[in-house]
């Protein structure tokens, strides 16, 4: 197996993982929260270290990411294992798996690029599970992408820690985040995880010159009070600005949460509309089909410059980055430098 990045050893063959937010503490023989990354002998290993799960061509709508590269397709690489155990989970049939999963296939990094390259993709995103875990993987691929002009995607759960995540930025474009609540006790409880590293770890990357949306899964009676989406779109404009792109997207019950309610679209659409008065240009609604506020609109005139309908895009009323109706600057990634 592959040796791990980002690790101490300590006494009695004990190490001190240092990736995600967790800094798991593992003894010989055991595994960190993770599942993946492995004590032998007194040494960490990366025990899914180009080995994929899920192998896909996606437009890069579907991520979803609005604002980069809009209308190119996006290899898509997901493995086994996650540092979070989400009761919501919509992917548990493979982040929650082990090591003894028989369907794991090897995919070296080259290939990877190769078969992005193939695939008329503009970009390779880590996805399906949470890329952290796999970080010498998407470091390795993600080095070689660059190199042949590929842009590169971690769609994640922010859980990385700053030493991961300035050694990750070395080749990372786009970090797709889900900030599931606002809330400690939501993340403990629902999670087992913490919010303040999410958001340490989101305005860093913001810091760092890396794409950044969020995405916010609404769950009804979870995280879905105003005062709760309000303190999140604050925070958004204070750390990110107003130019980042916000996706609030409708629950469908899975996993272990099957008797919560989807969420009312009406929920969403107020949402959303608090997000635009207090100022956000680029808010969204998620997983509602063909719905009107899933499109891009001129934050200073309001005319529609992107429109949607699924994962398809039509460009309407925008010059490159501006607004044909007012002038206004549409910001989004069109090429990778």
């Amino acid at each position: 197996m592959h040796e791990a990045r980002l690790y101490q050893k300590l006494e009695e063959k004990t190490v001190h993982c240092s990736l995600c937010a967790h800094r798991c503490t593992i003894r010989e023989g055991r595994q960190g929260v993770c599942g993946v990354r492995i004590n032998r002998g007194g040494t960490l290993y990366a025990a899914t270290f180009g080995k994929i799960i899920a192998e896909a061509v996606d437009p890069i709508e579907k991520k979803p990411l609005f604002h980069f590269l809009p209308g190119t397709l996006s290899y898509s690489l997901g493995t086994i294992g996650c540092n979070f155990h989400c009761e919501h989970c919509q992917n548990w049939h493979i982040s929650q798996q082990t090591l003894e999963m028989r369907s794991l296939r090897d995919l070296p990094p080259e290939e990877g690029v190769a078969r992005a390259l193939e695939s008329g993709s503009a970009s390779i995103a880590w996805t399906y599970n949470e890329p952290t875990i796999w970080h010498e993987y998407p470091l390795a691929m993600g080095t070689l992408a660059r190199e042949r002009g590929l842009g590169t995607v971690y769609v994640t759960n922010g859980y990385i820690t700053e030493e991961g995540l300035r050694e990750i930025a070395s080749m990372l474009n786009a970090f797709r985040v889900d900030i599931k609540s606002f809330s400690e006790t939501f993340y403990r409880k629902v999670c087992g995880a913490k919010l303040q590293p999410i958001l340490d770890a989101t305005a860093l990357a913001k810091e760092l010159g890396l794409h950044v949306e969020t995405v916010t899964l609404v769950i009804p009676g979870q995280n879905d009070s105003m005062d709760e989406m309000e303190s999140l779109i604050r925070w958004v404009l204070d750390n990110l600005g107003p130019d980042t792109p916000m996706h609030f997207t409708r629950f469908h019950p899975d996993y272990r949460m099957r008797d919560a309610r989807p969420t009312e679209i009406r929920a969403l659409e107020k949402i959303y509309e608090r997000a635009r008065d207090l100022g956000v240009h680029y808010p969204y609604l998620g997983n509602v089909g063909s719905h009107p506020y899933e499109n891009t609109y001129c934050p200073a005139c309001g005319s529609p410059v992107i429109e949607r309908s699924g994962y398809a895009i039509r460009m309407r009323g925008l010059d490159d980055h501006t607004c044909t109706e007012c002038g206004g600057r549409i910001e989004y990634v069109s090429q990778i430098d």
